[in-house]
């Protein structure tokens, strides 16, 4: 969601790991990855040296915050604008949602394969797995680590061994540090500063000019008209404030941040790792704010001196391709 610049380039370097999957399966064959959010649907087809042939985006697809059908439907047309005529290999979804709430997985796939052309081409072939394992694996070919994810939503998810755990990432009504957070934080301040309740800030007039808004009723029109997709886009007013030096942005921008390292922290301690060396994977939309980023770096640095900072070159989908290369190669 967030525009501003990144001020860090962290190790994203490749392994081989494709090199080797070429070596080792059918190349006539595909493979469909999909990475699905609360704010999109991001699907590609990739041939088997995990080189990108087509891409298709479609409507957002987390089944916690739109219900099955609608989370189903985004799906589906997305895996529809791929199949053209190649042959599927195997087909990854990584989907928001299903880590808190596994009994979506089965009822997702379920819902799925109920249209013809996809049960055609994807039966046997598909899996669903969490949003969180694609996210930490867009980053890093290692099995143990963490990964941070800041987008509409956020959590923290590490594993080590055959130990796993999570923080955060219960939902757009908690998930302190998300964007859909820090946009709720940034609308109460523009309501705060419009009924002289609260300080002035510039948030307020860069979200009327963004939006558009006449008056106070034509923007909270437009906020109840889409809740779910106009709430996350006062982060990125909040963010653009901030770096006009605005005090209250400022200080949301570093209360997210705070948030996050704070449930990294927790994973951190979880998984034993304050003294090892080991990949934070840093996913999202809201690392796109320097203040962010230099806050959760900070704070976690002095917590885990070891941690290797990663901010991956591609987006989340690009770890559902190695899952769906590395299930073919097994």
């Amino acid at each position: 969601m967030l525009r501003s610049g990144l001020s860090s380039s962290p190790r994203t370097k490749p392994r081989g790991f494709l090199t080797e999957i070429m070596k080792q399966t059918d190349q006539t064959k595909c493979v469909i990855a999909i990475d699905g959010g609360g704010t999109k649907t991001l699907a590609v087809l990739a041939d088997l040296n995990g080189k990108i042939l087509a891409a298709a985006k479609t409507g957002p697809s987390s089944p916690r915050n739109l219900g099955i059908a609608i989370a189903t439907e985004n799906i589906v047309q997305a895996i529809k604008k791929l199949l053209k005529g190649d042959e599927i290999a195997a087909a990854i979804i990584g989907l928001a949602s299903v880590q808190e709430q596994p009994k979506y997985k089965n009822q997702i796939k379920k819902e799925i394969l109920k249209n013809k052309q996809i049960a055609k081409a994807l039966k046997g072939k598909l899996e669903i797995v969490s949003d969180q394992l694609t996210a930490f694996r867009s980053g890093s070919d290692e099995k143990d680590g963490i990964v941070l994810i800041s987008g509409t939503g956020c959590v923290a998810h590490g594993w080590r061994g055959k130990k796993e755990t999570h923080s955060s990432g219960w939902g757009w009504l908690n998930d302190e540090g998300s964007a859909f957070w820090l946009g709720q934080q940034a609308l109460q301040a523009i309501l705060k500063d419009l009924d002289d309740r609260g300080p002035k800030t510039k948030i307020t007039q860069i979200a009327f000019q963004e939006l558009k808004a006449k008056s106070k009723e034509d923007l909270m029109n437009k906020i109840y008209a889409n809740p779910m997709v106009i709430t996350p886009l006062f982060s990125v007013f909040c963010d653009l404030a901030s770096q006009k030096k605005d005090f209250v942005a400022k200080k949301l921008m570093e209360q997210a941040g705070q948030e996050l390292a704070l449930s990294t922290k927790t994973v951190i301690k979880s998984l034993d790792l304050q003294k090892t060396r080991f990949p934070l994977v840093l996913v999202g939309s809201m690392f796109k704010s320097d203040i962010v980023l230099k806050t959760v770096k900070k704070q976690v640095r002095a917590f885990a001196k070891k941690a290797d900072f990663i901010l991956p070159k591609h987006e989340p989908v690009i770890g559902a391709v190695k899952i769906a290369l590395e299930k073919l190669r097994a």
